[in-house]
């Protein structure tokens, strides 16, 4: 079974699209199948790894409103052979409405979603900047949620709150869900408040934050005007180095699962 991972916070701006696609991205170039599931109406997810979303015809939306197989809506990267793609479409804007009379409307994802782990290493789902009902899908489908937080006072303000979200999940819909981890983004070793705030979290958090923090980094904005991840564009910027550390991170405390699955050979190459 392949682990499936929420990217979430609902706070705009804080880096959930550009972990969700560089985290995936690097995971594949340590040779893990993982799939990027694009949750958000936006669809940055969708044109980041190069596909145009004005073009895509299913979408996670025809998924958890229609009922299509999740695998037919399945796109192969072509940039990365281990990087697939479920594509979002601003349709999904609606699903939270045309889903409100339907039963388990809070276990569609999870529906779409729980079949496919057996197919792939990871699954990386990019939530929306909300805690509405596709949100809600997504914490209820995964295994476990990285809270991305921007180094800055006011992400801290929301971590509480999506904190206690992610607690009426785990009572409600989903008692397995846990929190893999609080990713520190937006860094900037010069400012006195980044500085603060990473004191703060990990005081706070301790255990619960990824040692890895992403920094700013002109290489992490520029590659998704490219429609690739900041691997392909810059291998040797700080950002790409960041997110490979990360994944090497994730893959470490995950690797039993891993082995499990016969994945000997890419631990060594995570190594």
């Amino acid at each position: 079974m392949g682990k499936i991972i929420a990217v979430a916070n609902q706070k705009g701006g804080v880096g959930k699209t550009t972990s969700s696609i560089n985290l995936a991205a690097s995971l594949a170039a340590l040779e893990y199948r993982t799939l990027l599931v694009d949750a958000d109406p936006q669809a940055n997810a969708t044109s980041g790894v190069g596909f145009d979303p004005k073009d895509i015809e299913n979408s996670i939306y025809e998924c958890m409103v229609d009922g299509i197989n999740a695998q037919d809506i399945i796109l192969q990267t072509n940039i990365l052979p281990h990087l697939d793609l479920m594509p979002s479409h601003i349709d999904l804007v609606g699903a939270e409405v045309e889903m409100i009379n339907l039963p388990n409307r809070e276990e569609k994802m999870k529906d779409a979603l729980r079949p496919l782990a057996e197919l792939y290493d990871f699954i990386i789902i990019d939530c929306s900047p909300s805690l509405g009902l596709i949100t809600v899908n997504a914490l209820t489908a995964a295994h476990s949620v990285i809270i991305p937080v921007q180094c800055e006072y006011f992400a801290l303000e929301g971590l509480g709150k999506l904190l206690n979200t992610v607690k009426i999940i785990q009572s409600r819909l989903n008692e397995n869900l846990e929190i893999e981890g609080i990713l520190l983004t937006m860094y900037d070793v010069r400012l006195r408040l980044s500085n603060q705030v990473v004191e703060e979290v990990k005081l706070h958090f301790q255990q619960l934050v990824f040692d890895t923090i992403i920094p700013r980094n002109v290489k992490l904005s520029e590659s998704p005007s490219f429609g690739i991840p900041v691997i392909l564009h810059d291998a040797e910027s700080k950002g790409s180095i960041s997110y490979l550390n990360l994944a090497r991170e994730i893959v470490e405390k995950n690797i039993e699962a891993i082995n499990g699955g016969g994945n000997e050979e890419r631990k060594d190459a995570a190594a």
